[in-house]
């Protein structure tokens, strides 16, 4: 059964279903007059355990990236020792071509802040932070209203959840990040709660053992949140009667998916979708085709990091198994950025090593020095100053720094292989075109020319 209805973007208007024009920030007021907040009133009737293994059992995997399953995350918590426990709300979203969180934020922030209160209820935390990244101004402004507004409404306080209906008391509050791609990192995002560098952490321990402050805490994405609460009200059938199964053995992909596309369509924006969409029909069906008539040449199949999908993977069904399917790193955030016919692919390779060069932290010798050396030699080639040998080097250099996973502590390293390796090898030819001829001296036999 695909989504027929929209269900995260229900109070949000999109196409197909809702004229974008007409959207407006919801209200608490409007958000409970419109069914908001009984999940969680159902949700507290049910044993916190029984919330686990619900969320466990709908196969709900993290929408922030990784794709790991949220209830098998919240299965990883110790049991409650009368100390702090927290819930970390990430919404840095600093991967480049992604805005799907932005849009939740800005028209339907109760919507996570009921997410927020029925983990907080089946895990036991009472501290929830919502990380919010620096550039998200007018979106911070947004959910600290409706944190406010929560509180009034008792959903959250010291008397309890939903105005005492569980004794159990959780408090919620806004943090601004500082402005950085690495504290979208789990770790990382909460070295910088804590007041420190955005620097990622080793682990183990990980974070549900010894996170915040040392404390046992869970770190969830902003769409992964607000789809618990339609879990909690429909049922685990109603979830999985959308998104799709996997043919290659891995998990499943249920559920609906937030997915924004920008780039050369016609009518870039976030649209709600069925997880196995083939990228085609998101493009032509929903975003009204290539722009300008156009043929399709490639696309960042969700988020820089994960690579680049070719010319000839156009179909490539939009779901976790894309990454093995197509030779990426993954499905991502699902926010694809789409080149047309006239794409300078190495022009796009230069842009990426930029960014990833500008964001690493700094902290572990690969990244730091490779992310560099990355860029100086697309640079190179882009100028036509290169020769062969430097373009092997660049695959030798991309390939050592990450290999998910690689040699660094986070997987700022391998999403910088993935997205250069990936570019390079399915669009080479532009890549051969921009380079001179390697010459190589053979037993002092005149140099001879290698191709």
């Amino acid at each position: 059964m695909p989504v027929t209805e929209p269900i995260l973007t229900k109070r949000i208007p999109t196409q197909p279903w809702g004229d974008p024009k007409t959207r407006k920030t919801v209200g608490v007021d409007e958000f409970i007059a419109t069914g908001g907040y009984k999940s969680l009133e159902k949700a507290l009737d049910m044993a916190p355990a029984d919330i686990v293994n619900l969320i466990k059992d709908a196969n709900l995997r993290g929408r922030g990236g990784a794709g790991f399953s949220c209830g098998l995350k919240w299965s990883f918590l110790p049991p409650p020792d009368g100390g702090r426990r927290y819930l970390c709300i990430n919404c840095d979203e600093a991967e480049p071509g992604t805005f799907k969180d932005r849009l939740l934020c800005d028209y339907d922030p109760h919507i996570i802040l009921e997410g927020i209160a029925i983990a907080c209820h089946a895990c036991q935390l009472d501290t929830a932070y919502f990380f919010i990244r620096g550039e998200y101004h007018h979106q911070a402004k947004i959910v600290e209203k409706a944190i406010q507004e929560a509180y009034a409404k008792g959903i959250f306080g010291k008397q309890g959840l939903m105005n005492g209906k569980s004794k159990f008391a959780v408090d919620c509050y806004l943090h601004r990040g500082a402005g950085a791609y690495i504290c979208g990192e789990e770790t990382g995002l909460l070295e910088a709660i804590e007041g420190r560098r955005g620097w990622p952490r080793l682990k183990p321990p990980f974070p549900a053992v010894k996170g915040l402050f040392g404390r046992p805490t869970i770190i969830n994405n902003v769409e992964t949140l607000a789809a618990v609460s339609p879990i909690v009200d429909k049922g685990l059938a109603w979830w999985k009667g959308m998104g799709c199964e996997s043919n290659i053995g891995g998990a499943p992909s249920y559920g609906p998916k937030l997915m924004g596309v920008s780039g050369h369509v016609n009518r870039p924006g976030v649209f709600e979708c069925d997880l196995g969409i083939p990228l085609k029909e998101l493009v032509e069906k929903y975003c009204g085709g290539m722009r300008g008539g156009k043929k399709f040449k490639g696309a960042i199949a969700g988020g820089v990091s994960m690579g680049v999908l070719g010319t000839d993977q156009y179909d490539a069904p939009m779901d976790f198994d894309i990454g093995r399917r197509c030779d990426v790193m993954g499905l991502g955030t699902a926010c694809p950025t789409i080149f047309d016919e006239d794409t300078d692919m190495v022009a796009v390779a230069r842009n990426i090593a930029r960014f990833f060069k500008n964001e690493s932290c700094g902290q572990c010798t690969p990244c730091r020095e490779g992310a560099g050396w990355i860029f100086k030699l697309i640079t190179r080639i882009e100028r036509g100053d290169a020769t062969t040998k430097d373009l092997d080097l660049l695959l030798e250099i991309a390939g050592s720094m990450g290999l998910s996973p690689g040699t660094t502590i986070c997987g700022l390293a391998d999403g910088n292989n993935w997205a250069i390796r990936t570019i390079v090898n399915k669009f080479r030819g532009e890549f051969e075109a921009r380079v001179k001829p390697h010459s190589v001296a053979v037993g002092g036999i005149p140099l001879t020319v290698v191709r």
